[in-house]
């Protein structure tokens, strides 16, 4: 495609360049072809705020894209016989609400939103306070540079969700072997050398779904204050199946830890890019929302979001056709100039800030506050405790279209505080 003044530039968001650092490509998406056709992604590229937000309540926009796919291969003739490893994974992730329409989505989210009150994630602070501050101490005891994601960010988010499912504290590495492989399934494999791995990661989802399974008949028997307890309550004459509580456990799992690792990784690393705002906010530590907030606009985790199209609609004058897909950058429309003044420049003050970092309407992601209530903890926590904290090299960035993900982020942490 061609950008201002005649420049071609790819509209590839998977290149070295584009993964490192997208918001260039956006801004020129943005500017002049905001609603563009990329045959690179087989998609329309949406990327301006208005026209994603109103895409969120857009019907023809359907997110049930998971058992459509498991009918194709269905009728496939080499599938007349018996399902795969991988069809019995899509037929686990095709309970996820994430890829479910009304009226199943909203059966589900009403089920699961006794789960996730907010008076249930606010009296877990404490508690989410203490394993923070477990893996800080743990961090501290690196000498040299260290891997921040690897230290905190990684497996703070899983031993959260273990805790708050009620497993046993000695099964939390299991959970993040489990999610590393929910999103090696989730998001494919790329060529002959990773196969191995990709059928291992299919028998490790089928172990998953059966430690749930079983979990699950565990706490039906002895009712805990654990969220899986609470997913468990009945909604008047109706209640989740056991297939449809251990696809929730599998989505808590997946995207509670996905999403909230990119979070306080994301984060941190724009502070400390930014070395002036992490001073403001070690000067006032009580900005730490309104810095939460601004460090999900800025750089969120959530970069793409994928919808495929059901009935023919029309966005910004074009036409766009059932059969198609859509690509909702989240991560352009959190840096639209047309919504937000200087939306190139971090500003921990920003206020109001209503950026889509966690999507829209039904479809909001509903373990929102919990991300947000761990990265507020995460990078409070950080900041007071590692007063030396700089980079120790440059972050290397996944090279994937949904998530905004960092492969590690080297650190110095010049000594602590306890």
């Amino acid at each position: 495609m061609t950008g201002t003044g005649g420049t071609a530039f790819t509209d590839d968001l998977l290149t070295p360049a584009a993964s490192g650092d997208p918001y260039p490509l956006l801004h020129a998406l943005r500017e002049t072809d905001p609603v563009h056709w990329s045959a690179a992604h087989r998609a329309w590229l949406i990327t301006r705020y208005d026209d994603n937000s109103a895409s969120f309540q857009n019907k023809a926009f359907s997110s049930d894209r998971v058992r459509p796919l498991l009918a194709a291969r269905a009728d496939r003739p080499e599938r007349a016989r018996e399902p795969s490893a991988s069809d019995t994974v899509l037929g686990l992730i095709a309970d996820w609400m994430v890829v479910s329409d009304p009226p199943a989505h909203t059966r589900l989210r009403k089920l699961a939103a006794g789960a996730f009150k907010g008076q249930r994630i606010a009296a877990m602070t404490e508690q989410i306070t203490a394993i923070v501050d477990t893996h800080i101490d743990g961090f501290l005891q690196e000498s040299g540079p260290a891997d921040l994601i690897a230290g905190i960010a990684y497996p703070l988010p899983a031993t959260v969700i273990a805790t708050m499912l009620g497993a046993p504290p000695e099964d939390r590495d299991r959970f993040r072997e489990w999610s590393d492989e929910l999103a090696l399934v989730a998001f494919g494999t790329g060529g002959a050398a990773r196969a191995d791995r990709h059928e291992r990661a299919l028998r490790g989802l089928q172990e998953m779904a059966a430690y749930f399974r079983s979990l699950v008949e565990y706490r039906r028997r002895e009712p805990g204050e654990d969220m899986l307890s609470a997913l468990m309550a009945k909604e008047g004459d109706d209640r989740l199946s056991d297939d449809e509580l251990v696809a929730m456990c599998a989505l808590l799992l997946f995207a509670g830890h996905e999403t909230t690792t990119n979070s306080i990784a994301n984060s941190i690393l724009a502070l400390l890019r930014h070395p002036e705002q992490l001073e403001r906010l070690r000067a006032e530590p009580e900005l730490i929302g309104t810095a939460v907030e601004e460090l999900l606009r800025f750089d969120g985790p959530i970069k793409v979001l994928n919808r495929w199209v059901v009935a023919e609609t029309e966005v910004r004058g074009t036409v766009i056709r059932p059969g198609e897909r859509v690509h909702l950058i989240l991560a352009s429309a959190n840096r639209d100039p047309e919504k937000f003044t200087d939306p190139d420049v971090l500003d921990i003050g920003r206020s109001p800030n209503p950026h889509i970092a966690f999507g829209k309407g039904i479809h909001a992601c509903i373990g929102a506050q919990l991300a947000r209530t761990e990265t507020r903890i995460a990078v409070a926590r950080i900041v007071e405790r590692m007063p030396g904290l700089a980079l120790a090299g440059d972050p290397e960035w996944k090279s994937v279209l949904a998530s905004r993900s960092l492969e590690a982020l080297p650190v110095t942490h010049g000594g602590g505080r306890s």
